[in-house]
């Protein structure tokens, strides 16, 4: 492996923990400004110093991230069908090379429908793909999507699909937890990334994390569990505190009540905390309110 190449896997699955917290925001291209994605900028803004990479496309890189952050980017290079289509596995590779490298990017990223009626046709493009980014120090990441059958996909089947993307010859490959994970995580070579999913209650989110990272996956791609949240920045901060500390899914949602200024039921007596529980309000000001 080149250089470049490894130097851009290292900036987005830490060399110091063999970990990675990406956060996603691409969902844009194919479900239109989906609810608390609207404004975009203002999104990014708010949770971009606290994940690892940005998974994006190239419209809303140029238009609503800060040239100035530095944080690095895993471009998404697919698309071709809407929500509203008829087949969302009919996607085709949207994005160049030569704009990715324009782009800066640390990854580009595309989804393969392994089972679909296009299955062929990306699974094709997915070695197209790795063949010109290889040429450049590119790493590429797989999505094996599901569309809307995500709740009949088992481990034989995420198995089945990470193994394909891994043959194709994809550097990291991004799935979803399932019932017996460490089968699939056993049978794919290369590094898995959990995919978060539609939104679910913050506490299951947390458990989805910690469970994936227990049975074998390096990281999470998280988008809908942290910026849907109440809170997304406590939300995104009790990610990282499983993927990068060492608290569990019950640590971890302890922690987001306290950054969202909830008291915790197990003890009705403890008073909601800030972002800093050691800082100690303002006397001066005694309508200060605790930070969020």
């Amino acid at each position: 492996m080149d250089w470049g190449l490894k130097n851009r896997i290292a900036r987005i699955i830490s060399p110091a923990d063999n970990r990675a917290l990406m956060l996603a925001v691409d969902h844009g291209y194919f479900l239109g400004p989906t609810e608390k994605l609207e404004d975009l900028k203002k999104t990014i803004a708010s949770l971009a110093k606290h994940c690892d990479s940005l998974m994006i496309t190239r419209g809303a890189l140029r238009t609503s991230v800060n040239p100035d952050y530095a944080v690095p980017i895993v471009l998404r290079v697919s698309g071709g069908t809407s929500i509203i289509g008829e087949d969302l596995s009919q996607e085709d590779i949207t994005v160049s090379i030569k704009d990715a490298l324009r782009l800066n990017v640390a990854a580009v990223a595309m989804s393969v429908f392994v089972g679909s009626k296009y299955e062929y046709q990306t699974i094709v493009n997915l070695g197209k793909l790795v063949n010109e980014a290889e040429e450049y120090g590119i790493p590429v990441l797989a999505v094996t999507a599901v569309g809307k059958e995500i709740g009949t996909k088992d481990a034989r089947y995420l198995s089945l699909a990470c193994r394909v993307a891994a043959e194709q010859g994809a550097h990291i490959v991004k799935t979803y937890y399932c019932e017996n994970f460490e089968k699939v995580v056993n049978s794919c070579p290369v590094p898995i990334i959990i995919a978060g999913g539609k939104k679910i209650p913050e506490n299951d989110a947390l458990k989805l994390t910690y469970d994936a990272l227990k049975a074998g996956a390096v990281g999470v791609d998280m988008g809908r569990n942290i910026w849907q949240s109440d809170n997304p920045v406590a939300m995104i901060k009790a990610v990282h505190s499983i993927v990068h500390g060492s608290n569990n899914a019950e640590q971890a949602f302890t922690l987001y009540k306290q950054l969202s200024g909830k008291p915790n039921n197990n003890n009705p007596n403890q008073k909601p905390n800030n972002n800093n529980p050691n800082q100690k309000p303002n006397n001066n000001n005694p309508n200060q309110k605790p930070q969020q």
